[in-house]
């Protein structure tokens, strides 16, 4: 891949084009905090209020599943619910910057988990739009590709998905005088509203280019085969477990959960030495929590074995709970039946201010 390419058009928007004349489109949006729809001025909102002047006939529905400081980890256990169910006609998936942290294996297991889950069903197209954080810089500066963005158009390339390179396209503007640099990432990570704007010209005009009468027709209205996968460890059949299939000790109590508007229930409390376990059948298991500072520790075992005791980073910006974050417990498991124990305890980090368990997701990769 070079380096001066921003769009990629690799296979027609067939779904959305057949939307747009049925009248009705349903736009999907998965990732961070850059694509995230409550700070209102994200790259998202540009581009539907292009896409109801373009087309004015058209009764537009949007679902924005991004969630800030979430990755595909997150996004591949909420793809049905979250977008799938609501019927997107495209999905714009953002996660270049909010997955280079973590090891290339997993991120590339989740990755292509989420892209096969949304490509399925063959009802909806997929379209990677690839930000920016501080972390790319030297590559790009250099002409080259940050790996991140280079796995994700690895994917891309293989099932044929369309894509944007938004972060290149706002720092060629800078590069021309068009764009300061304070106007785009003051923090180096999250656009301004200008930012968010030149964003959104890069994605606009990938849909012009892709919705014009003169771009052609080639594909079928045909269901579209998968194909094999890149990474046959993906995590396209990841599933949850109910938190009703959960035994307890202690005082748990499973509640509607009004503070994060992704979680629809939880299981929580606030007792140290409150345990819980379950039984689940899989290679994978992933647990995910409304988390903050005022968030407990635990520690977990797998099988009757030995306790590992956890100890999760707390950020300075990280809030004192409504952070919506995953905990990776194991993805190389034997195949079989596995038995999980969880403890809440008091983090021994200044930190860690609470013994709020919340436990929100119970991920299952099978």
């Amino acid at each position: 891949m070079t380096n001066n390419i921003i769009q990629r058009h690799r296979r027609p928007l067939l779904r959305l084009r057949q939307a747009l004349a049925s009248g009705t489109v349903r736009l999907g949006f998965i990732g961070g905090s850059i694509t995230d729809a409550r700070p209102r001025y994200n790259w998202p909102e540009p581009v539907i209020v292009w896409l109801t002047e373009a087309y004015p006939h058209v009764r537009l529905y949007v679902e924005n599943a991004a969630i800030g400081a979430t990755g595909s980890e997150l996004a591949v256990f909420r793809a049905e619910r979250d977008l799938i169910d609501r019927g997107c006609d495209i999905v714009f998936i953002d996660y270049a910057v909010n997955d280079h942290e973590e090891p290339k294996e997993q991120r590339m297991r989740t990755r292509e988990g989420l892209l096969r889950k949304l490509l399925q069903d063959g009802s909806r197209d997929v379209v990677w739009v690839h930000t920016f954080c501080q972390s790319f810089y030297r590559a790009m500066a250099e002409g080259g590709v940050p790996e991140s963005i280079t796995e994700l158009e690895a994917l891309a390339e293989h099932y044929q998905t369309g894509s944007v390179w938004m972060g290149l396209h706002a720092m060629d503007e800078v590069r021309r005088g068009q764009l300061r640099w304070e106007e785009w990432l003051p923090d180096g990570l999250h656009p301004t509203e200008r930012g968010s704007l030149s964003y959104a010209q890069s994605v606009i005009a990938f849909l012009q280019a892709e919705l014009s009468e003169e771009q052609p027709l080639t594909a079928t209205d045909e269901r579209h085969e998968l194909p094999e996968p890149l990474n046959p460890r993906h995590w396209g059949e990841a599933h949850s477990l109910a938190l009703s299939d959960i035994q307890v000790e202690g005082p748990w109590v499973t509640r509607r959960w009004p503070h994060v508007e992704w979680i629809d229930q939880v299981l929580e409390t606030a007792a140290i030495g409150a345990r819980l376990s379950f039984h689940f059948v899989g290679r994978g298991l992933s647990l995910g929590f409304d988390f903050g500072k005022y968030a407990s520790e635990f520690r977990y075992r797998l099988d009757h074995g030995d306790w590992v005791t956890v100890s999760r980073s707390r950020p300075d910006w990280c809030p004192d709970d409504g952070w919506y974050r995953m905990y990776g417990i194991a993805d190389d498991l034997p195949a079989g039946t596995h038995h999980f124990e969880l403890e809440v305890i008091h983090g021994d980090t200044k930190e860690c201010r609470g013994t709020n368990c919340r436990l929100a997701l119970v991920g299952i990769v099978p």
